[in-house]
């Protein structure tokens, strides 16, 4: 005799529902209403003969019995997940060229590139570390990451990450007492990634009188300028996709809350004719995966 299951649709709107705490954030990731969310969790709890969620106050907990089904449904989705990537990856084999900037190749990409190597040993990873775009037609690259506006004609796109600014500098700096209020930039040292733009931006944002955003030295890769923040050479501007893992790991702090758009992002694009190829497939569907946990972890951004 088969075994009765809960309806699937319930199933994801739990998962949802209890992952982010929220019906509302629930329903705008599953492409339904809040009513919709709502009426499949009292499905959920009419089939299970128990209520899963509290609400309080305006805001959502779990119950003990919600507390111990998420994590088990959570799971078995994950599990669902990668068999999928599995059976598409079939016929997704042989070699993958990434084009990549190298700042964002050695701070991101490279410490997660394993877990897509164990989810498609078949497929051979090629990084190819540049800052100019790529001649999709001349150059032996099947897709690549850029950062910039988003405006890539004839190109496929997919966005990563929006890029947001803020400064960083060591925690030493932080706590010297130096460095309380954003005017007090004028007796530090800037410390620049390519150019001084990004600092003037954020100083013209903050409303920030007498500091001298030119001032200080230029590296010509982030994570040199990363690097020199964290032995306390000055204060950097953070890039919220690269600096992430320091704030993450308390390498660096930011000592001001004013975080600015910078009005770029990190996009992964390839042709057109060769975006529904298997091997591109499995990596921008894996990439995308990663980005969006990175999403839901970030802790300043």
């Amino acid at each position: 005799m088969p075994r009765r299951l809960p309806p699937l649709n319930s199933l994801r709107a739990f998962e949802a529902a209890a992952r982010h705490l929220s019906f509302t954030k629930a329903a705008e990731e599953l492409f339904v209403t809040q009513a919709a969310i709502s009426h499949q969790i009292k499905a959920l709890e009419e089939y299970l003969g128990v209520e899963l969620f509290i609400r309080r106050n305006r805001k959502l907990l779990l119950t003990d019995e919600g507390q111990l089904y998420w994590p088990k449904i959570r799971d078995v989705f994950e599990k669902l997940v990668n068999a999928t990537e599995q059976v598409k990856a079939q016929g997704a084999t042989g070699s993958l060229t990434v084009s990549v900037i190298p700042t964002f190749a050695t701070l991101w990409l490279v410490p997660r590139l394993a877990e897509f190597s164990q989810l498609y040993p078949e497929i051979d990873v090629r990084i190819k570390a540049s800052d100019t775009e790529v001649d999709f037609v001349r150059e032996d690259v099947d897709i690549a990451i850029y950062y910039g506006q988003g405006e890539y004609a004839g190109l496929h796109c997919d966005q990563l990450f929006q890029e947001h600014l803020t400064p960083v500098c060591s925690p030493a700096l932080a706590e010297s007492g130096t460095l309380n209020t954003p005017q007090d930039l004028a007796n530090h040292t800037l410390l620049h990634d390519a150019c001084t733009d990004e600092w003037k931006t954020w100083i013209k944002h903050a409303d920030v009188k007498g500091v001298n955003p030119e001032q200080g030295p230029v590296f010509s890769h982030s994570g040199m300028v990363l690097q020199a923040a964290r032995h306390g050479q000055g204060v950097a501007m953070g890039h919220s996709v690269l600096s992430q893992m320091d704030l993450d790991t308390a390498r660096l702090v930011a000592p001001f809350d004013i975080v600015v758009d910078s009005g770029h992002s990190y996009d992964l694009v390839c042709p057109e004719n060769s975006h529904d190829r298997p091997k591109i497939v499995a990596f921008r569907e894996w990439l995308l995966s990663k980005v969006n946990e990175d999403v839901d972890d970030e802790v300043l951004y």
